[in-house]
């Protein structure tokens, strides 16, 4: 429906025609056909220069043979457990006092 239309394509050129005049057309169609040009060429070479890439075959070497060690310890944790206070009389240590408080 709306579709371009022979008539439009001709109401198009008398504008083109009128906007640049009869002198200027022929070097305007030589610049846009060469802008073409180059930009076709420019994709061609960004196409052609980028590397394939093609997936490695996996490596056949053999993996190595496991490092000859001890039984594995876990180490015992090297804070001491925390006071309890549930017993009575005790109280937590203030900060910064070295003397029992009475």
């Amino acid at each position: 429906m709306n579709a371009l239309k022979p008539w439009h394509i001709v109401v198009l050129l008398v504008v083109i025609l009128l906007l640049f005049g009869a002198r200027r057309l022929p070097d305007l169609a030589k610049s846009v056909g060469e802008s073409l040009r180059i930009f076709k060429r420019e994709v061609k070479d960004l196409a052609e220069d980028e590397p394939r890439t093609v997936p490695a075959p996996p490596p056949t070497a053999a993996p190595a043979p496991p490092l000859a060690q001890g039984p594995v310890v876990n180490p015992a944790p090297s804070a001491a457990p925390a006071p309890s206070l549930d017993q009575p009389g005790q109280q937590p240590p203030a900060s910064g006092s070295t003397t029992p408080s009475a």
